[in-house]
């Protein structure tokens, strides 16, 4: 399956990925979608719509700097879920940045939750797209994630340098040991 990605935020994508973006995630995780392309306009910033021809499959939001991917935000369109485009959209990431750490952070497994299936299958998605797990969490607007990394080794010091150089000292989230 081919994929194209070219800017979310572009007038024939954006109403599409928006509708994705909302309906993939719960209120008290999402960024206003208006901010999320206002952001998409810095340099650092990578707001990505897949495309299958004419069809938007998803999208991806990341945060690009100093040979570092994040991985923010990820979903496939809930009617093409299970078809193998999440893992094409990971594997276009790496092609666009193939000598990037790759991170992502994702809710914790350990932790008793009302979706604690959902949470495990994630894990396990990234798992199998070749993430692997750093034994780190990071604290994200209020809750503790753990972070899965893809080509490299993880550096904590790194990462939170990382957050604070990304939003220009705005963002210092804690980054710690999963078991500490």
């Amino acid at each position: 399956m081919p994929l194209y990605a070219e800017p979310a935020a572009a007038r024939r994508n954006r109403r599409r990925v928006r509708e994705i973006y909302l309906v993939s995630f719960p209120r008290e995780e999402r960024m206003p979608f208006f901010l999320m392309c206002l952001l998409a306009k810095m340099p650092q910033t990578q707001f990505l719509a897949f495309r299958e021809g004419e069809q938007v499959c998803g999208f991806a939001y990341m945060a690009v700097l100093d040979g570092m991917a994040f991985l923010l935000f990820l979903a496939v369109d809930p009617a093409l879920r299970s078809r193998g485009y999440g893992s094409a959209i990971l594997r276009e990431i790496a092609a666009l940045y193939p000598s990037c750490k790759r991170l992502v952070s994702i809710e914790r497994c350990d932790a008793p939750a009302d979706n604690a299936a959902q949470r495990l299958r994630r894990r396990q998605f990234y798992l199998r797209n070749g993430y692997a797990q750093t034994g780190y969490l990071v604290e994200l607007s209020g809750q503790k994630q753990e972070i899965l990394l893809q080509n490299g080794d993880f550096d904590p010091e790194e990462c939170s340098a990382f957050f604070q150089k990304y939003s220009n000292g705005a963002m210092r989230p804690p980054v710690f040991r999963a078991n500490g």
